[in-house]
Order: C-alpha cells, then structure tokens, then sequence
C-alpha cells in the first residue's frame, strides 16, 4: 500500500534501557516508523531487538528517552489513564517470539475472544471477530483446542489470531519465523504482506536475513554496543557485508587449500563468496 509521506505512528526518541543491575540493554536508539510501512530491525543475539519491541509496546519503560504513538507520549504515567490506556492497547498489539507465553486460555477461541473482552466489547461481537479471523488464518477446527495440543505452526497462528480480533493498527513481532516449518514460514510471509495491504503498520524483530530481504523493507540495524548502527533499505543494507560483519549477523572464515588461503564469508542468507589471498 501507499505510505504517506511524513506521517509516523510510531517514534522512538533516544531511548535507553539498563537491566536490574546496570547491564546496557538499549542505548540512544530513536526510530521512526512511518504508518502503513513494513520495518524490520535487525541485529544479533542479544543486541537489543526484544527489549526494543517491548519498549515500543510499552511492556518495559525507557530507563530515558521517550516513545510516541501518533504524537502522544507512552509512559507509565499516560498508560495509568484508562481511555489512552485503551486506546493504545488497542491500537498496537504484540507478538512474542514463544507463543507460549502468549497463549493461556482453555481453548483457541476463548484465546481470540479474550482481547476484544478485555476492551470491553460484548461477548457477541468478541465471538463474530474470533469466528472471523479463525476463517482467515484457517484454523477453524482448532477452536476447542487447548494451546498444549497444537504444533508450533498452529501456536504462532492462534497467537497471531489473538491479537488481530483487537483489530491493532500497528503489529509488533518478535523473531516471527522462529521455529517454524519452511511451509508455515511461507505462509506467515504471505500474512505479513496481506496485513500489511490491509493497511496494518508492521515492525518486525529478527536475525533471520532471508525474512528481511523477501519483505523488501525499511531497516535498523542494532549493534552488540545496542545501538542504531544504520537505518536504510534491505536491498541496500543486507548486502552491505562490512556492516554485517561488524553487527555479527555474518561471521568469516579463513581457510587453506595447499598454500592458497581463502577467505570464505559465511551466512545462512548470502551467498558463500571466496577471495584468495
């Protein structure tokens, strides 16, 4: 879909976060994300992209620096007041990278329908909003089902479905394709773009390299220093070896063959290229 130019839904403004302790978890990160965009932010193991992902949803307060959702701040404060606590909750929903975290109620459909109760819609329309997005992820006949019986693919599916009877206009994904089968990662792709059509804004954490480059999408890299280190596009960024190397989402070897050293770029997205020295 068509981005308008300018307009952000979500902003990120110098944000930093330490764990219990003092341990660096963000530093001086600020972000724009434009409505109706896909974004993905990516870095490895560890740099900060679950901890940023809940500081944008509001599940962790910055330890400084502030987030914006259409121009209103989020904080612990705003969040006390029911109506934007409200409208927030409603306006932007979370994926968690384990759906068993997510997913707590006796059955699939009671899991759909919890959301929509929760921001106070009648148990009716709670009911037509699960029928109807149980239809579109086509799990329908996995609505009597507790959590503990569905494969991973199916768990991802419900925990998807949880949050889209909210009706969210941004989705935040934590490390999406993460244990998933290559057909239900397919799948999910597909979800993403369709969403996305719908007109739902979509931020997606992740290492997975191959996800970033099939979305096409604007891209933050984080740093182990937890840190933006680049902002810009995947076709641009994803073969920008030097910086990939340098945020570890790439790694380098150095082998022989007879007295010819090669130096061999490994990863599970580019492909293996070889230079002799």
């Amino acid at each position: 879909m068509d981005v308008k130019e300018g307009t952000d839904i979500l902003q990120v403004r110098h944000v930093s976060y330490r764990y219990h302790g003092g341990i660096q978890g963000l530093s001086d990160v600020s972000l724009d994300i434009r409505e109706g965009e896909i974004f993905a932010v990516i870095g490895s193991n560890g740099s900060g992209k679950s901890t940023l992902l809940h500081v944008m949803n509001g599940l962790t307060p910055p330890t400084s620096g502030t987030v914006l959702f259409r121009g209103k701040e989020v904080s612990e404060s705003t969040l006390s007041d029911p109506h934007f606590n409200r409208a927030f909750r409603a306006g932007v929903g979370y994926i968690f990278q384990d759906s068993d975290v997510q997913l707590f109620c006796p059955t699939v459909l009671d899991e759909l329908m919890f959301g929509p109760l929760q921001l106070g819609l009648g148990e009716q329309e709670a009911q037509r909003r699960a029928t109807e997005i149980l239809r579109m992820l086509e799990i329908g006949d996995l609505a009597t089902r507790p959590s503990y019986m569905l494969s991973a693919g199916e768990k991802k599916r419900a925990a998807i479905g949880s949050v889209l009877t909210m009706n969210p206009q941004v989705l935040l994904l934590d490390e999406p394709t993460s244990g998933l089968d290559p057909r239900t990662q397919v799948y999910l792709v597909e979800l993403i773009f369709a969403l996305n059509e719908a007109g739902k804004t979509i931020v997606i954490a992740t290492h997975d390299l191959s996800l970033v480059s099939e979305l096409r999408c604007r891209v933050a890299v984080l740093s182990e220093e937890h840190t933006i280190e680049k902002t810009g596009e995947a076709d641009e960024l994803l073969y920008d070896e030097k910086l990939l190397l340098k945020v570890n989402l790439i790694h380098e070897h150095l082998h022989y063959h007879g007295s010819t050293a090669h130096r061999h770029i490994h990863s599970h997205y580019l492909f293996h290229q070889h230079d002799r020295r």
